[in-house]
């Protein structure tokens, strides 16, 4: 058998090193070096070509390796791994080929990111959040969301670099189709849940928030802030709104848990349902977050013009619905304006404010699904290879997440309504955005700290109250997860463990913070029960939330299985009636409309 190891003496090939090149810097000349492999401290850098990019940057991770920038021409990535280690590699799951690579010297100038208006090094001086870290809480504490948790419902958080501090940044539950697979479970296999982290409460090591000069330093909105990430999607995005719901509830059940203290839920997600708020059970599931004392932000939506309606459960009044707003790569905001793509909603309910969402620089995920599949975002002349662009009203909603975190540790005992009216009512003013979509301007937060409380008169909401008592199928809206098997799509009244749905049953627990029993919700155990004691004193560690094994049956009668939900298999899946492949991957689609990220360049 031939190996699939091969030695390029110097580099894969110049013609492959001259096209990956031109593609990351494009226009840029690249020269091809003829210098010997690179191989320094008994690891060797190498080009690992991909039958299955995804199962192939796990099998790098294990054998001690590391992920770096993604070659979508050789539909693979660039990687550093232990030189003993290269055979095992090579005949490793989803890996084609691993190839010896050299130096490319690249002719381009380098990124920075103080010359960037759409740096997380200028939105914390854009919005405020530079000068509110210089401010101290009653406690004598910097303002930089410290002791407040922020809830991450989405995709999980890979632990590279600014987000790989475990005494801040927990695994709550994985309630994804990946958690049944022990080389997957809590792993961020798509992305977008990283990117999200980062801009709320990604923090490099040492860095000193008081002095933050040095643009190589990054940090979210709320650097000291706890983020409790609750897994829901796979490797593609793929998820039920069941699954959201019950990550909703999950959030709600453990808010005080020792060393959590969950403050704000971030949803960057949205399904196009048409249901009356009032009856939908995804808009009733963050109104009962809200009225327990969680501030819920939901990103408004991609749809732009195209459609008159935020997204769900972003048309739920209560909720803190943020929209995208366009820098024009200035730093002044008053060119800015709401971008192209952000929802603009209509006269009844549209977005309550802004927040920066286009071409925003957030932490990479190597391997991730829009990693290896937008080699776009990648930022050209980034020599550290850690960061990725993305636009949406995703990164709007996690921005304003962070911004509530911070107002949260200045102020604990604001309820979600004055924390809203704060914001809204010190947002500013963007003269040359439309009024439909721009809401009450663009985020501010060292204006809203600097605002005084408003009287509970001022801020109460006094919206109807949903019932939640509407169907789980239209919450769905146009989106359906298929077992990639048979084809059959998850539909009608039953969760993604095949167990009934009951409305009013749910609704009712879910108001009054009951929806989870340990680890079962709707009638079936989905996760471990909870928290222990660490090692470490004054730390806490998980327990296997999603340790119980699925004993149900789909929906299509099949049991679940690891091998069945793995990031491998789970491909080619059909969203009403469009199949899923990486060319297709763009405009309506999971990571574009649904994840509300509609642009990962």
């Amino acid at each position: 058998m031939p190996s699939r190891y091969r030695s390029a003496l110097g580099v894969a090939s110049a013609a492959i090193a001259a096209i990956v090149a031109g593609a990351v810097v494009p226009g840029g000349p690249a020269v091809a070096a003829t210098s010997p492999p690179v191989n320094t401290g008994g690891r060797t850098r190498v080009i690992v070509e991909a039958d299955d990019p995804i199962a192939a940057a796990l099998a790098v991770t294990r054998v001690g390796g590391t992920v770096g920038r993604a070659l979508a021409v050789v539909n693979g990535f660039v990687a550093e791994v232990p030189t003993s280690q290269l055979s095992v590699l090579q005949y490793a799951p989803g890996v084609r080929s691993v190839t010896e690579d050299g130096s490319v010297a690249m002719e381009a100038a380098s990124w920075r990111a103080d010359g960037d208006a759409n740096s997380m090094f200028s939105v914390v001086r854009a919005t405020g959040a530079l000068d509110v870290w210089k401010k101290l809480d009653s406690s004598g504490r910097n303002i930089a969301g410290t002791g407040v948790g922020v809830a991450l419902i989405d995709s999980g958080v890979a632990p590279v670099t600014g987000l790989n501090d475990t005494t801040r940044i927990i695994n709550g539950p994985d309630l994804s189709f990946e958690s049944q697979s022990p080389t997957l479970r809590y792993a961020d296999t798509f992305g977008h849940g990283t990117h999200m982290a980062g801009l709320i409460a990604g923090r490099d090591p040492n860095t000193n928030l008081l002095t933050v000069s040095d643009p190589t330093n990054f940090t979210g909105m709320a650097p000291n802030a706890t983020l409790v990430s609750v897994k829901v999607a796979a490797a593609d995005g793929a998820t039920d709104v069941s699954q959201v719901i019950a990550g909703i509830d999950w959030v709600v059940a453990h808010r005080n848990d020792p060393g959590l203290n969950i403050r704000v839920i971030n949803l960057s997600f949205g399904t196009d349902s048409n249901q009356d708020e009032k009856l939908d059970p995804l808009s009733h599931a963050v109104e009962s977050a809200w009225k327990k004392g969680i501030t819920v932000v939901v990103s408004g939506g991609n749809d732009g013009t195209t459609r008159a309606k935020l997204s769900n459960p972003a048309v739920n009044p209560y909720v803190i619905a943020v929209g995208a707003a366009d820098s024009k790569a200035t730093e002044s905001r008053a060119d800015d304006v709401v971008a192209d793509f952000s929802s603009r909603g209509n006269a009844t309910r549209s977005v309550d404010l802004t927040a920066p969402g286009k071409s925003i620089v957030g932490l990479r995920d190597p391997g991730s699904y829009v990693d290896v599949n937008y080699p776009t975002g990648l930022v050209p002349g980034d020599t550290s290879g850690r960061y990725f662009r993305g636009s949406g009203s995703s990164q709007a909603a996690a921005i304003t997440s962070g911004a509530v975190a911070l107002l949260l540790q200045q102020r604990p005992a604001l309820t979600p309504d004055q924390v809203k009216k704060l914001l809204t009512s010190t947002a500013d003013f963007l003269p040359l955005a439309e009024k439909l979509g721009s809401g009450a301007g663009e985020l501010n937060i060292r204006n809203a700290v600097n605002a005084p409380t408003p009287t509970a008169a001022a801020a109460t909401q006094t919206w109807a109250a949903s019932t939640g008592t509407g169907t789980l199928e239209a919450s769905r809206g146009t989106a359906h997860v298929a077992d990639p098997v048979s084809g059959v799509e998850l539909t009608g009244e039953k969760d993604i463990m095949g167990k009934a749905w009951n409305g009013t049953t749910w609704a009712k627990a879910a108001s009054g913070g009951t929806a989870w029993t340990g680890g079962t919700w709707n009638g079936a155990t989905w996760t471990g029960t909870g928290m222990k004691a660490g090692l470490l004193p004054g730390l806490l560690t998980m327990q296997s939330w999603s340790g119980a094994t699925w004993s149900g049956t789909n929906w299509d009668g099949r049991t679940w299985s690891g091998r069945t939900w793995s990031g491998a298999t789970w491909d080619g899946r059909t969203w009403s009636g469009r199949t899923w492949s990486g060319n297709t991957w763009s405009g309506r689609t999971w990571s574009g409309s649904y994840w509300s990220s509609s642009i990962w360049d």
